[in-house]
């Protein structure tokens, strides 16, 4: 897409959820950024699940040490890979403590410095919690990118370098929940419904699927 064509589909999507925000329960930057690292391979419901008996036993960096991997996968056992995202929620809530005071620092250096917390990770706190326009690229945005010609890449990167040069600077940091939800919602993997999309007419998928029936 052209930079005009990203900025009609981005509006587009827009305008009926004029203030999109995350699907994952947090309270803090903090629970964010456990939820976030939590939410890989796993969907944000399924962690929603897990993550308020988590938080009320853990609430702070400093207890999350404290519960330990075995105390926090006892209470996260129903999610995807949860032996190794204790052993990961356990290893950077001590690291926060012992480097960070226990406070989630805003720089993304620092973030991806934590155990479990890679580029998309940061991405999220950054934008959701800092306000920073930051284009996190799951696994929803990527199909995105590359079935609608918004912005094709072969790698999460490539995607979201796209993106951020197509996609309007004033729309950036709400563009990364537009096109999650859109993702999850409309554009979906095994089966996009197009015909209920608002944005069709910009996007450029060449296979564009009718009602059923």
């Amino acid at each position: 897409m052209s930079r005009e064509q990203a900025g009609l589909f981005i509006r587009a999507i827009a305008q009926d959820n004029p203030a999109p925000e995350t699907e994952l329960l947090y309270t803090d930057a903090f629970s964010l950024l456990v939820a976030v690292v939590m939410s890989a391979q796993t969907t944000d419901a399924m962690v929603n699940k897990v993550t308020p008996g988590l938080f009320a036993a853990a609430p702070t960096p400093a207890a999350m040490a404290a519960l330990g991997a075995e105390g926090i996968g006892q209470l996260i056992r129903r999610i995807g890979l949860w032996q190794a995202k204790a052993k990961n929620v356990a290893a950077l809530s001590a690291m926060l403590v012992e480097r960070h005071g226990g406070e989630v620092p805003r720089e993304r250096a620092a973030l991806e410095a934590l155990p479990g917390v890679g580029r998309k990770t940061a991405n999220v706190v950054l934008n959701v919690m800092f306000g920073e326009a930051t284009m996190a690229v799951d696994t929803h945005i990527f199909r995105l990118g590359n079935r609608t010609g918004l912005a094709p890449g072969k790698t999460t990167r490539a995607v979201e370098d796209g993106l951020v040069k197509r996609i309007p600077p004033e729309l950036l940091r709400d563009a990364h929940h537009w096109l999650i939800l859109h993702g999850r919602y409309i554009c979906k993997a095994r089966a996009p419904e197009c015909w209920r999309c608002v944005a069709a007419q910009h996007c450029n998928y060449k296979d564009k699927v009718s009602a059923p029936g």
